[in-house]
């Protein structure tokens, strides 16, 4: 193995966690970080083993990440009737809850849903309704892109080391 091989597979690797952490991180693109680091790791091994088909499944999947996404939020929002003032405030909540942890990660997007829909509304009961629907939305998007992040890594092992 020579230093670029494994500086390549670094470079990867690194590309692959980054994504994984983006995935709960508002902000930054896990899933495509995800697809770039298995792109790195394929072009490593000059393609031998993960070829092209694989990795354009590999990308479509990282496209449907996105349509996935947006489709967990708006059916939260739109089922509990949040208004974009609570989506946004979910989101920024989402961000400051960053810097609490698991307890702010979990908590921040509703806190932030329902002060936003307060500051659209200003009605407890319905802020209330819309903060768990934004929240709710989030947290099947976070689901959706782990479980399509997940699937990717599967898919490139079993090209790598099972599939011939």
């Amino acid at each position: 193995m020579d230093a670029t091989f494994l500086a390549l597979l670094l470079l990867a690797a690194v590309f692959v966690i980054a994504g994984l952490a983006g995935i709960v991180v508002p902000g930054v693109p896990g899933v495509p970080l995800v697809f770039v680091g298995l792109f790195v790791a394929a072009f490593a091994e000059d393609f031998a083993y993960v070829g092209a088909r694989t990795l354009a499944g590999l990308g479509a999947l990282a496209l449907v990440s996105y349509v996935v996404d947006l489709a967990a939020a708006s059916l939260g929002v739109r089922r509990f009737g949040a208004s974009r003032s609570a989506v946004v405030g979910a989101l920024i909540g989402t961000c400051v809850g960053l810097f609490f942890g698991l307890p702010g990660l979990l908590l921040g997007p509703f806190l932030g849903a329902v002060a936003g829909e307060l500051v659209f509304q200003r009605d407890l009961a319905r802020a209330g309704r819309a903060g768990l629907g934004a929240w709710l939305g989030l947290a099947l998007g976070i689901a959706a892109r782990l479980a399509i992040a997940l699937s990717m890594l599967a898919i490139f092992f079993a090209a790598r080391f099972w599939w011939k």
